[in-house]
């Protein structure tokens, strides 16, 4: 296998461990909850706060990749030629936007797990 391939496939996995142990963890928080154990309610916490810095993670560095190669290039574009450089300009600032719009789904996913998560009812109600 090459080495790229091989650390995604180890980042995939390592990525269906955390979903499993976190459904366990979301399991045991129901038992839990009415009896009012304060560990399980820190561990949904401390899960979502993990999961939230998982999702910024991942969420900001396919489009900060993305950002790096679209002004790449441009740059590159331009050297070459310099007369179209108002419309290379416009097509390179479009295709950011759209793919900064890319980070900041991120970040709305990331603030609804953090403020408005829908387990947290279950165990402070």
């Amino acid at each position: 296998m090459r080495k790229s391939l091989k650390g995604i496939v180890y980042s995939l996995f390592t990525l269906f461990l955390l979903m499993v142990t976190s459904s366990f963890a979301i399991a045991s928080e129901g038992a839990a909850a009415a009896s009012g154990d304060l560990s399980a309610k820190a561990l949904v916490i401390a899960c979502s706060v993990l999961a939230a810095g998982i999702v910024m993670g991942i969420g900001a560095f396919g489009p900060g990749l993305g950002m790096g190669q679209a002004t790449s290039g441009a740059a590159n574009a331009v050297g070459r030629n310099p007369d179209a450089q108002g419309k290379i300009m416009l097509t390179m600032l479009v295709g950011m936007a759209m793919t900064e719009s890319i980070a900041i789904y991120a970040l709305v996913i990331a603030l609804s797990i953090l403020y408005a998560n829908p387990l947290l009812k279950y165990i402070f109600g």
